[in-house]
């Protein structure tokens, strides 16, 4: 599209503050350029492979995905190293992750040893080899084996299966990136990845050669990424930021909003705009008004968002607003292009190319 103003876009509409993207990932880039464990980003969060491409420019090692129809999408733009943190289970799946291998450097999530089976099988009959880390339980109860000797005998079928090479561990203390209290976090933390070291320990003590320990999240980055024996770390939420990450990790800024047009003001003290929860996500609460004192989200209903103006805050008819996410992983899921603004004015437009990509 041709460039134009932030308040030329039609609404509800995506849109990235460049300037604080830009300097969010300059400011983890820099926090593991000199480090030990490096950057794996999760690009859940945005599902966008132009941020996932800066990300890498900006000296991430490759990118970690959720879900394999993210890889795919990932992989069609050009990303070639991928970590999909997950298990793929299924004929299907694993016919579609061995049509990946051609096409990027690429690893999955394993902790069952019958879906391990099942992809040494097919991957020996395809004549290639899949690349696996053991997920290990850490704490959030989720998938993963147990950490220890579970982990450890799993490892050791692992071992026994050809067309599969066991590269390393993951474990993901996703229960603890949320705790605002940075030292009860950090407890919370220290605790999975001693889990979690414990376990490759214990495998290097019987002769397994680890050569990767992956974990971590936005608001645990600084902690995960400073452990030693970690080897990277998974953080994505802090490219982009939302509302309540933002009370987790102040260093970081909300670069995500959703433009929305005022629409009605049917009564004093009330506001109503077109973004509603097909537009935004309430399921970490309401998203937040960016720059308009005194105007509060009270609700959402499907295409509708509902503003509490108090005394001496004004809105009128067709007024453009910025709203802040709570969560941005899955507001980003609900749209099919993000725009990109520098200083008001639109600059790049972005597919959401992983959008919907949950198979």
């Amino acid at each position: 599209m041709p460039v134009c103003s932030l308040n030329e876009l039609d609404t509800p509409a995506l849109v990235v503050d460049l300037d604080l993207l830009e300097g969010n990932i300059r400011k983890m880039a820099d926090f593991f350029a000199e480090r030990e464990a490096k950057l794996r980003p999760h690009v859940k969060t945005h599902k966008c492979p132009e941020i996932a491409l800066m990300q890498l420019r900006a000296g991430a090692k490759g990118i970690t995905c959720a879900k394999l129809g993210e890889a795919e999408a990932m992989a069609a733009r050009g990303v070639d190293d991928i970590l999909v943190a997950n298990q793929i289970v299924g004929r299907k799946k694993i016919e579609r992750l061995l049509e990946l291998l051609g096409k990027c450097n690429l690893a999955i999530a394993v902790d069952d040893p019958s879906n391990a089976q099942t992809i040494s099988d097919m991957a020996l009959s395809a004549g290639k080899s899949v690349d696996v880390l053991i997920e290990v339980d850490v704490g959030m109860g989720r998938c993963g084996a147990k950490p220890g000797k579970e982990a450890l005998q799993l490892a050791k079928k692992i071992a026994q299966m050809k067309g599969i090479n066991l590269r390393g561990l993951m474990g993901y203390e996703g229960h603890a990136v949320y705790i605002e209290n940075y030292g009860e976090r950090r407890s919370e933390c220290l605790k999975a990845l001693n889990a979690l070291l414990g376990t490759k320990s214990l495998l290097e003590e019987d002769g397994f050669e680890v050569g990767v320990v992956s974990g971590g999240g936005t608001g645990t980055y600084d902690i995960t990424g400073s452990y030693p024996g970690v080897t990277e770390v998974q953080a994505g939420s802090y490219a982009t930021m939302d509302a309540r990450y933002k009370k987790v990790v102040q260093e970081f800024d909300c670069a995500l909003r959703v433009l929305t047009t005022v629409i009605s003001c049917p009564a004093p003290g009330r506001a109503v705009v077109d973004a509603g929860m097909k537009s935004i996500t309430t399921e970490f609460g309401l998203p937040v008004v960016k720059g308009v004192e005194g105007a509060t989200v009270s609700r959402l209903s499907e295409e509708h968002g509902i503003l509490k103006l108090e005394e001496g805050a004004k809105l009128c008819l067709e007024d453009k607003i910025e709203l802040i996410p709570s969560h941005g992983c899955t507001t980003v899921n609900l749209h099919e292009k993000i725009f990109a603004v520098r200083g008001g004015v639109v600059e790049s437009v972005w597919d959401v190319a992983a959008r919907g990509k949950s198979a």
